[in-house]
């Protein structure tokens, strides 16, 4: 799993690829956990290359957008592929996030 966190001037832009299952989730929850306040920036989240999401990776999103909203901020998703696109359905997510 490859994460990449670029701070750019009014947002982070956040790039997933590979597996975000249970076994990589720890590493990405460490990447990403200046996220967690994002001091009032947005945060996009570039899902191009994300090829599976599990709970505990769903959990970690929950989690920034959490920390994003207490700051003012939003969290985007952008190039979800169908299969990740049906997870967010299933759960209900799709409904929490705003997604491009």
């Amino acid at each position: 799993m490859k994460t990449n966190i670029e701070q750019l001037e009014e947002k982070y832009l956040v790039t997933l690829e590979g597996e975000l299952d249970t076994a990589a989730a720890a590493e990405v929850e460490k990447t990403l956990q200046p996220l967690y306040n994002s001091e009032g920036k947005d945060v996009i989240i570039d899902c191009e290359g994300l090829e599976y999401i599990a709970s505990s990776g769903l959990r970690i999103l929950i989690s920034i957008l959490k920390g994003a909203k207490a700051g003012g901020s939003k969290v985007v998703l952008k190039n979800m592929n169908e299969d990740i696109k049906s997870v967010f359905k299933l759960t209900g997510f799709i409904n929490i996030f705003e997604v491009e």
